[in-house]
């Protein structure tokens, strides 16, 4: 089990620490994960928006505070759950970014992914640290190809190496 931390300085001084801090919150084995770590990521009025299809075709989503966010996920995530980033393709401009943060989801470090997506992740630098302000993703689907621009140019092997 993951020892809870809670805030860290080092997790939002570059968005490759911020980036990284968000999928090591929820990835790990059976276990309770470390949300306060989370809500220090996020400004306090952030948003995260999960999207999807429903079974008609039309576009579902659910828009959740951080706290909502962590009471929805928490029981899946804590009977072991791993996701992590693939490839990332980021835009700054001044003291906004925003991450293309393509991941693949695991239940156990080595199993093969069963599932794969983009975390589109909005941030804010205030002059002394970056916040998220917003994120929302989807999954791959049959429908939803992840577009090859946003995939990693090496093999899976190589990746996991």
């Amino acid at each position: 089990m993951k020892a809870l931390s809670g805030a860290r300085a080092e997790d939002v001084q570059s968005i490759d620490a911020i980036v990284a801090a968000l999928y090591d919150v929820i990835s790990g084995p059976p276990g309770e994960r470390d949300w306060e770590r989370d809500r220090h990521l996020f400004l306090p009025q952030a948003r995260l928006i999960r999207t999807g299809k429903k079974p008609d075709g039309s576009t579902r989503y659910q828009v959740m505070t951080v706290d909502e966010f962590a009471a929805d996920a928490a029981p899946i995530l804590e009977k072991g759950f791993y996701e992590n980033e693939i490839a990332r393709t980021t835009e700054v401009f001044g003291n906004i970014a925003h991450a293309f943060s393509t991941y693949e989801s695991r239940y156990r470090p080595q199993e093969a992914p069963f599932a794969r997506g983009i975390n589109s992740i909005q941030l804010m630098h205030d002059g002394q640290r970056w916040w998220v302000t917003a994120m929302v993703w989807d999954a791959e689907r049959g429908d939803n190809a992840i577009p090859s621009r946003y995939l990693p140019r090496l093999p899976a092997k190589e990746r996991h190496s």
